[in-house]
C-alpha cells in the first residue's frame, strides 16, 4: 500500500521568527502516524528551518526550482543550492507559478528534471482552471501537462516524483470539490500513468491540493486514489496542519 504523504506550502507568509516557531510547532506535535510530512517553505528560510527538521520526521522543500543548473539566471534557485540545504521535495508547475508567472508545460518540465538531477523529489502540480472545468477540459488539460514531463524524462522518472491534483477552481474561489469530484481525477490520473507503466501507477503518490482543510481532509483522504495532501493556508497553523496530517490512512 502507497504510504500517504502531507506536504504544507507555506507561499509567501512568514517572518524569520514565526517560521522557525511554526516549524519548531509541527515537530513538537509529530506522533506516531506512519505518513509522511514535510513542509515547502520561502527560500529565504529554508537554511533555518534545514536546521531545526535535522534529524526529524518531518521533510524540507522548496516551493519552486530553477529551471537551468546554473549560470545568468537573476532571481533564479538552483537544485544543487537546494540540495546542500536538505531540500527533499521541490514543487514544480505550482498553479500560481503557472497563472501569475507564467510557467508553461516545457519550463515546468525542464524544472522537474533538474530536481531530479540532485536527487530531489520533484511534486508535480497539475490541474484545471474553472473555465477549462466547465468547457470539459479538465483530462485534455491534465494530459498535456503530464505529456510534457514524460517527453521530457520518461515514464519511469515517475518512480522518483510525486503528483499533486489542483482543481485551480476550487482554491480561494469559495466553490469547494467534493470527494467524488477529487476521486475522479486522481483515478484518472493513476490510470492515465499505469497506461504507460502500471507498476509505477500503483506506488506513485497522488496528492490533493485543492483547499484541504481538517473539516473534510478525513473524507478527501479515504478515496481510494488520493495519498494525502498538498496544503495552502492550513499549513500556517501548526495545530491545524497536524489535524489534516492525523486524517491520513494508515498503511
Amino acid at each position: 500500500m502507497r504510504q500517504s504523504l502531507v506536504i504544507g506550502n507555506w507561499k509567501m507568509n512568514g517572518t524569520r521568527e514565526s517560521a522557525k516557531a511554526l516549524a519548531q510547532g509541527i515537530i513538537a506535535g509529530l506522533g506516531s502516524s506512519s505518513a509522511e510530512l514535510a513542509i515547502c517553505v520561502p527560500y529565504i528560510h529554508i537554511a533555518d528551518i534545514s536546521a531545526l527538521v535535522n534529524g526529524t520526521a518531518l521533510g524540507l522543500g522548496s516551493q519552486n526550482i530553477a529551471d537551468k543548473a546554473s549560470g545568468a539566471y537573476t532571481g533564479e534557485i538552483s537544485a544543487s543550492m537546494l540540495s546542500e540545504f536538505g531540500c527533499k521535495y521541490a514543487l514544480v508547475g505550482h498553479s500560481e507559478r503557472r497563472s501569475y508567472y507564467g510557467d508553461t508545460d516545457a519550463s515546468v518540465a525542464a524544472r522537474f528534471c533538474q530536481a531530479q538531477e540532485k536527487g530531489i523529489i520533484p511534486v508535480l502540480c497539475v490541474g484545471e482552471t474553472l473555465e477549462e472545468r466547465e468547457q470539459d477540459k479538465t483530462f485534455a488539460v491534465i494530459n498535456e501537462q503530464l505529456d510534457a514531463v514524460i517527453s521530457a524524462a520518461g515514464i519511469a522518472a515517475f518512480s522518483k516524483a510525486v503528483i499533486a491534483y489542483e482543481p485551480v477552481w476550487a482554491i480561494g474561489t469559495g466553490k469547494t470539490a467534493t470527494d467524488e469530484q477529487a476521486q475522479e481525477v486522481h483515478h484518472y490520473i493513476r490510470q492515465y500513468i499505469a497506461a504507460k507503466d502500471q507498476s509505477i501507477a500503483e506506488n506513485l503518490q497522488i496528492l490533493y491540493g485543492g483547499s484541504a482543510k481538517p473539516d473534510n481532509a478525513q473524507g478527501l483522504f479515504a478515496m481510494p486514489d488520493i495519498d494525502g495532501g498538498l496544503i495552502g493556508g492550513a499549513s500556517l497553523d501548526a495545530e491545524s496542519f497536524l489535524k489534516i496530517y492525523n486524517s491520513t490512512k494508515a498503511v
